[in-house]
């Protein structure tokens, strides 16, 4: 059965944005029908929604076709989106304000509605929109923060609405997940470290960074502060994560890693880091022509040094990436560097959107069979981090 989206529209310059989110929502094969403010529509019509999703669009509690829309929308709906939030709606919701359709259905809703402010600097950092915010939070509610950026209205500061492929990743977190996470400190490393020949040349692995990407995702959107280490990917880390550190080389990863472990309850250890690195690296380009031989040395284990200096208080979790004997090779790195859980797949994944983990941590028995993780990748890593929530 699909679930079902309410997404509700409110007054401000980015109503506009939320008709690329419809079609997103739409695509992504949620039922999506759509409540309008009468602010909302000096912005957007009613038309550009009902032709995306196919689905009702609702403005009124006195002229609609159901007789009493609001609640009939909130028991419908299995996750309110109110995208833009404007300071406003916010303020309505708080107080439990309900002097239009969108406000009333949201006190008639049950269940935790996502809120995704967008608006002035200043209003957003106003003690009264704090207030509210807050209330809504400890009420249950989901807010997906707005990004720091140049606004429409010129100022530079948060309050910029947030790409709509976060909104979406927040909307399927929050159909199954809470935001149960607060206080705790997670650390993510993902991405490919490279190591250099010359200026212009590269050792690195193959890795595009999409599983450390969404397995920090999902820890954020659950409430973790989290802190990414990443080398080489091919997305932007999520705006909203605690510290994004870039870390080209193994010694950079292994600084930054070895810092940030330190206050950490769960560590992550998702990127590829490189094996061997040149003994020497060039200071010049190095010119095409003959054959070219390299002295190549270990890296550091920052895996392995983790493992070592893992307290009581932390849980070490490290991929394996294999294309044979996946559960051996997987054993026996467990055991070797003191993980708590190791997540295993083939090496033909690395890059495509789609994913398969094995996982198997330190208490099972070598004779049970691995819990089996398949999908899309942030599908995966919503079920990784639930997995290890559970150590």
């Amino acid at each position: 059965m699909k679930e079902k989206i309410l997404l509700c529209v409110s007054g401000g310059i980015a109503a506009y944005k939320a008709i690329e989110l419809a079609s997103l929502l739409s695509k992504a094969g949620f039922v999506v029908k759509t409540v309008l403010t009468d602010n909302g529509q000096r912005f957007v019509s009613r038309i550009n929604f009902a032709a995306i999703t196919h689905q009702s669009v609702h403005n009124s509690l006195f002229e609609d076709s159901d007789p009493i829309p609001h609640i009939d929308l909130a028991d419908w709906a299995d996750l309110i989106v109110v995208a833009p939030a404007t300071a406003n709606i916010l303020a309505k919701a708080a107080m439990g304000i309900a002097d239009d359709l969108l406000s009333a259905t949201l006190l008639a809703h049950k269940k935790p509605v996502l809120f995704v402010p967008a608006m002035n600097v200043n209003m957003y950092e106003h003690p009264a929109t704090q207030a509210n915010l807050s209330v809504l939070r400890e009420r249950g509610n989901h807010i997906l923060e707005p990004v720091t950026g140049l606004l429409a209205c010129g100022y530079e500061g948060k309050g910029k609405y947030p790409p709509n492929p976060e909104i979406v990743y927040a909307v399927r977190c929050y159909l199954e997940y809470p935001e149960d996470l607060r206080g705790i400190k997670v650390l993510v490393t993902a991405g490919a470290t490279a190591e250099p020949i010359d200026p212009m040349r590269l050792i690195t692995n193959k890795s595009s960074g999409k599983m450390g990407l969404a397995i920090a995702r999902a820890f954020a959107l659950r409430g973790a502060q989290v802190t990414l280490v990443h080398g080489l990917m091919e997305e932007k880390p999520p705006y909203y994560l605690h510290e994004a550190i870039f870390a080209p080389t193994v010694q950079l990863m292994q600084n930054a890693v070895i810092k940030a472990a330190k206050g950490s309850q769960i560590i992550v250890k998702c990127a590829a880091v490189s094996d061997f690195k040149p003994l020497k690296a060039a200071s010049q380009k190095i010119k095409k022509g003959g054959s070219l031989n390299l002295d190549l040395v270990p890296t550091p284990d920052i895996l392995a040094q983790l493992g070592k200096q893992k307290t009581k208080k932390q849980k070490l979790i490290g991929f394996a990436a294999e294309t044979e004997k996946l559960v051996a090779n997987a054993w026996e790195k467990l055991l070797r560097k003191n993980l708590d859980l190791i997540c295993v797949n083939h090496l033909d994944t690395a890059g495509s959107d789609q994913t398969k983990l094995s996982l198997i941590s330190a208490g099972q028995a070598k004779t049970a069979r691995p819990l089996e993780l398949s999908g899309d990748k942030f599908e995966v890593a919503l079920r990784l981090v639930e997995r290890i929530i559970q150590l």
